[in-house]
């Protein structure tokens, strides 16, 4: 089970993420660092073990400027993959320049759901990572033929085109404590039997990752349990 530890970054500074409601977000404080500064926070969680980062640049996500020397600073250490609004070639290449590993496409900036193979063939595929946005296990897309499906509906219109990375991201569930959509993760993994599912929101300790991994899941996204202490030194190695 892969720990990717989450890192959102708001006006140059790592905030905490409740619900999706982005106007609401505040500076985290937590376990990881004394400060809200990335670099900081990512040396905490690259202290406790933690080899991954997902780095949601919310500034790009929703339509303003890329926070590109965040974004490399966090990338010289290795192991980031960055959802920055990556919607055309343009964007693919510019933070693939910046040292991530691997970027982004979330359905949320996505204009075209046919255009998902054609930045795949940009990045390649190991260095492409769709992200299946949803509210309450509702699609949240700029296409239309995306928007509002129920969630394994979105994924089957998406699945032809699907690299081999899958986030499946409830923005709901995301910092709420509500735990994991846990079944609609053993769902995906049978709609796409040879993806590596990446699970997004609401997971609260290690048990948590355990159960998801029994779905099926390669991965979580963790952000809020990290900055809590409720996962730590002790659990990351074990988890593995």
């Amino acid at each position: 089970m892969r720990v990717i530890g989450v890192i959102d970054l708001k006006g140059g500074v790592a905030v905490h993420a409740v619900r999706g409601e982005r106007e609401r977000y505040r500076p985290v404080r937590g376990r990881l660092a004394d400060s809200a500064e990335p670099v900081a926070l990512a040396n905490g969680f690259r202290a406790l073990g933690g080899e991954e980062l997902y780095v949601a640049d919310l500034d790009a996500i929703g339509g303003g400027a890329l926070q590109a020397g965040a974004i490399a600073a966090l990338a010289a250490g290795g192991g980031v993959i960055a959802d920055a609004g990556a919607g055309d070639e343009a964007r693919v290449r510019e933070l693939l320049a910046l040292g991530v590993r691997a970027v982004v496409v979330g359905t949320e900036t996505l204009g075209d759901a046919a255009a998902l193979p054609r930045l795949a063939a940009v990045a390649g595929e190991d260095r492409i990572v769709l992200s299946l946005d949803l509210r309450e296990r509702r699609v949240l897309a700029r296409d239309p033929a995306l928007a509002g499906l129920p969630a394994l509906e979105g994924l089957d219109a998406l699945a032809a085109g699907a690299p081999r990375e899958v986030i499946v991201l409830d923005l709901a569930r995301v910092g709420a404590g509500a735990g994991p959509d846990v079944e609609l993760i053993a769902a995906a993994r049978e709609r796409l039997p040879a993806a590596r599912l990446l699970a997004g929101g609401g997971v609260r300790d290690a048990g948590d990752l355990r159960a998801l991994a029994r779905a099926g899941a390669a991965g979580a996204l963790v952000g809020t349990a990290l900055h809590r202490g409720a996962i730590g030194a002790a659990e990351l190695p074990a988890l593995r």
